[in-house]
């Protein structure tokens, strides 16, 4: 969430980088800043009468003490005009209060000045590319077919326990999935991330501190009865550990990591661009996550993706890093990297990883702040990125290392594997 006097000081500036994020409603910087100008007012209004009515409460008492009676009870007659318009004010500062922060937490957080302008995928910048494509042997399979062919991935049985999007993962299947979950985990522990075991839904509270909420609530599950939400990424739970906690500047950073499955509506997503494990429902990931001093975040960020890039490049699978442009954005990010992997037999780039920084956006949503050198509070700031994200992973890993022979497992899987080949 954006910052109100941040709002107010730069608002030329708040609109100009709204505009890179393609952000609809720019009428809302005005109307924000004219409802916190009478927030302003009636709190210094409220403040002064209720100034005055103290300092009439304590002039009564020494009128009282002296025997001045009357004088007293003139000033006493005036009490119940003060308490009246102190209930008042109080009214409109909670209505003018609440009315601010409706409006507020519709603002998207500001794109760094390196974001690209865009409106569509295809605009976002490509940073670097890393690897050689592979070619394959005729006859080469989708990874649909080869979880079909070998017996890993039952996508009708998952149709028929939950729906589609919720596959059932089998033998060597399973396995592959288990050995990239504890392998991401090691190095990110390698990488001197504490590892967390997470809730799997959240409260409201949580959702709207990372930013999910009211943004992304049409793309979450939602269990009614119990007003909790079912976790698209471990990023907010991780996250929310710190909500409404002040850490000691000389704890930052704060690193760590999660593994959980992840729940995403994907409301309105179909098409061949989806077909097997392209777009799920449910899916596994490990995510990490770091609370940095403001200073740092962006050389964190660098960090983070090269620690994303370091799990392909052990992976043997070619990739490429994008700058997601601003209309690509997400609603809470301020820069965002991506990394995509090449698919061989479907000839496309598929996103692997997402990695964000946020600064203050959810910081100020959580009431994140560290005591700073100074012994001031301060506002954090936030990173998560996927480290990773499995089904688009197991999609190239399958089709990239494909042979006449069967399915070559990287030479860096095989001691979670137990074997180098599905056959």
């Amino acid at each position: 969430m954006l910052q109100v006097s941040y709002i107010r000081d730069n608002r030329e500036q708040v609109l100009e980088r709204l505009a890179v994020k393609n952000f609809k409603q720019p009428e809302l910087v005005d109307e924000i800043i004219k409802l916190d100008e009478q927030r302003r007012q009636t709190q210094n209004r409220l403040d002064g009468t209720s100034a005055e009515a103290n300092a009439a409460a304590k002039r009564i008492g020494e009128l009282m003490r002296t025997g001045q009676k009357e004088e007293a009870e003139q000033i006493k007659s005036k009490t119940g005009a003060w308490k009246e318009e102190i209930k008042q004010l109080n009214e409109q500062l909670n209505t003018l209060e609440e009315d601010l922060q409706q409006k507020i937490v519709l603002l998207p957080n500001l794109p760094h000045s390196s974001v690209p302008k865009g409106l569509t995928p295809e605009e976002n910048e490509v940073v670097l590319e890393n690897g050689e494509k592979p070619t394959l042997p005729t006859g080469a399979l989708p990874h649909w077919e080869l979880a079909a062919k070998y017996n890993l991935i039952d996508f009708e049985l998952g149709v028929k326990i939950t729906g589609a999007g919720f596959p059932v993962y089998k033998g060597k299947g399973a396995k592959l999935q288990r050995a990239l979950i504890a392998f991401f985990l090691d190095e990110a522990e390698k990488a001197g991330y504490s590892e967390v075991m997470l809730p799997l839904m959240v409260n409201e509270a949580s959702g709207f501190g990372t930013g999910q909420l009211p943004d992304k609530e049409g793309q979450m599950y939602f269990v009614g009865q119990d007003n909790l939400y079912l976790i698209p990424t471990a990023e907010v739970p991780i996250t929310n550990l710190y909500r409404d906690v002040i850490v000691k500047g000389d704890e930052l950073p704060i690193r760590n990591c999660g593994y959980t499955p992840c729940f995403r509506r994907e409301a309105g997503s179909y098409g061949a661009h989806v077909r097997g494990l392209n777009r799920l429902h449910q899916f596994d990931k490990v995510e990490i996550v770091q609370v940095v001093h403001p200073d740092e975040s962006y050389k964190v960020l660098e960090q983070m993706s090269a620690h994303v890039q370091g799990l392909l490049q052990q992976l043997g699978l070619p990739y490429r890093v994008l700058r997601l442009c601003g209309g690509d954005m997400g609603f809470a990010s301020a820069l965002t990297y991506d990394m995509e992997t090449w698919s061989a037999a479907q000839q496309r780039w598929l996103e692997v990883s997402s990695v964000s920084n946020f600064e203050t956006f959810q910081s100020n949503r959580l009431k994140l702040r560290f005591r700073n050198a100074e012994g001031k509070t301060q506002l954090a700031h936030t990173l998560n990125g996927s480290a990773l994200a499995l089904p688009r992973i197991v999609a190239t890993l399958l089709e990239n290392n494909q042979t006449e022979n069967g399915i070559k497992v990287p030479e860096v899987l095989v001691p979670y594997t137990r074997f180098e080949w599905i056959n």
